[in-house]
């Protein structure tokens, strides 16, 4: 497992294609062609007609994809999605950060480049939401526990958020090469949105985030290209402190 990043900061930004149509993906991507170069397919995308094509499009003009298909299935069927994402050029795949789930979705990458990413905890839970799911654990303990799971089965990395605080999660879990990509990026006073357990792009390059995932901030904002940017900018600020 290794954590190679990349040297410049706009291919750590990973902008979410979270929009109801394919067309609007598509343009979105036009709009963002030279500035951002990665991007996350999601639930929003993933059963609307033309999605199929559209992630071969992207993946065929030299952009990098990340399917969040979030797996959560008997070990057979981890195994043969991971290894369709594999072969198809997919760069990240979420799944769910069971022991079982994370075992058969590195089986199924095989030797391929593919990143396998546990989610950990979402980023739009907090301890209260936990207990009501019926956790006995707060946040930073189901954390850990999941970690700790990738850590034990070569995981490639995880999902966490910047409050989680990165660099602190892989030195707890003695695991300097841990890939975390970050959600719940906001720039100063922009809303929350559906997200709780937010950070600025700065913050989260700070704490040792590699890779972040935008989406509404970037994709709901009149010029988009500004905006990712913007994101930008605030990454290198991070970076720098």
């Amino acid at each position: 497992m290794t954590r190679d990043l990349p040297a410049n900061m706009a291919d750590r930004l990973i902008v979410a294609l979270d929009v109801p149509n394919v067309v609007q993906a598509r343009e979105i991507v036009a709009k963002l062609d030279g500035a951002v170069a990665f991007y996350k397919i999601g639930m929003w995308l993933l059963y609307v007609p033309g999605t199929e094509k559209f992630i071969d499009d992207l993946i065929a003009s030299g952009k990098r994809v990340f399917l969040d298909a979030k797996m959560h299935d008997i070990g057979e069927t981890v195994r043969a999605g991971a290894a369709s994402a594999a072969a198809r050029g997919v760069s990240f795949l979420t799944i769910h950060g069971e022991p079982q789930v994370i075992q058969a979705a590195m089986e199924g990458k095989g030797a391929s480049c593919l990143k396998i990413l546990a989610v950990t905890v979402l980023t739009s839970l907090t301890g209260t939401d936990l207990q009501t799911m019926g956790y006995s654990k707060t946040v930073p303990e189901l954390v850990a526990q999941r970690v700790a799971s990738v850590v034990a089965l070569g995981g490639d990395g995880i999902i966490a958020s910047a409050q989680d605080d990165p660099n602190t999660i892989r030195a707890q879990a003695g695991a300097p090469n841990l890939l975390i990509v970050t959600p719940g990026i906001r720039l100063p006073g922009s809303e929350a949105g559906g997200q709780k357990r937010i950070s600025t792009p700065a913050a989260a390059i700070a704490k040792g985030a590699d890779y972040l995932v935008v989406g509404r901030p970037i994709v709901a904002a009149p010029d988009p290209r500004s905006a990712a940017q913007l994101i930008i900018a605030d990454m290198e600020r991070g970076a720098a402190e």
